[in-house]
């Protein structure tokens, strides 16, 4: 039964106790901050891969998926908040280069759509990684959630860029092989 002070006190406690398990608001905090900053380089770089972008289907996409990353850093914004503490409010230039995002500006430069979806895909790629790592850490189940439901639908955003980019590849193979025929 949860008594009155239960029931009014906030998360800011210095750990949360869950059935068993303890976990320590720094700890959380610290897991959400990082994604944090993952969603708002994924943010920026699929805003910046949507301008270098010729075809408005995938400018469609990619603004698509920047909003997308937005929502997402807003959603755990707000957790961090409810635990009391302050969130991160950007992404870091090193966790974007780490991260896979900042090679996106010459890909964009060139507007060389391939090059551009590559580049995408491996910013997933690394987006995918950063939330998987925090699913392993030990936290609180509505919080695993967020995360969970997160990590599904960037699951899926990389699996539509690879695709994506996978259709350049074979159009490319099409291509090399019918100037080739009309050569032989």
């Amino acid at each position: 039964m949860i008594n009155d002070y239960e029931a009014t006190s906030s998360m800011t406690s210095d750990s949360i106790n869950n059935g068993s398990e303890n976990f320590t608001n720094s700890d959380i905090v610290s897991t959400l901050n990082e994604l944090i900053e993952t969603c708002k380089d994924g943010q920026e770089g699929f805003k910046q891969a949507a301008e270098g972008v010729e075809r408005s289907d995938l400018k469609s996409l990619f603004f698509e998926f920047s909003q997308q990353r937005a929502h997402f850093a807003g959603e755990l914004q707000s957790i961090v908040q409810q635990l009391g503490e302050e969130p991160e409010k950007s992404g870091s230039t090193a966790g974007a280069l780490h991260r896979g995002w900042i090679n996106i500006k010459a890909a964009v430069t060139g507007k060389d759509e391939k090059a551009v979806l590559n580049e995408c895909e491996r910013g997933e790629d690394s987006a995918k990684k950063t939330y998987k790592d925090a699913l392993e850490n030990s936290m609180p189940n509505h919080i695993l959630d967020v995360i969970r439901n997160q990590y599904e639908s960037i699951q899926m955003a990389h699996d539509r860029v690879k695709s994506l980019r996978d259709s350049y590849e074979s159009a490319g193979d099409t291509d090399r092989s019918n100037t080739a025929t009309t050569r032989g």
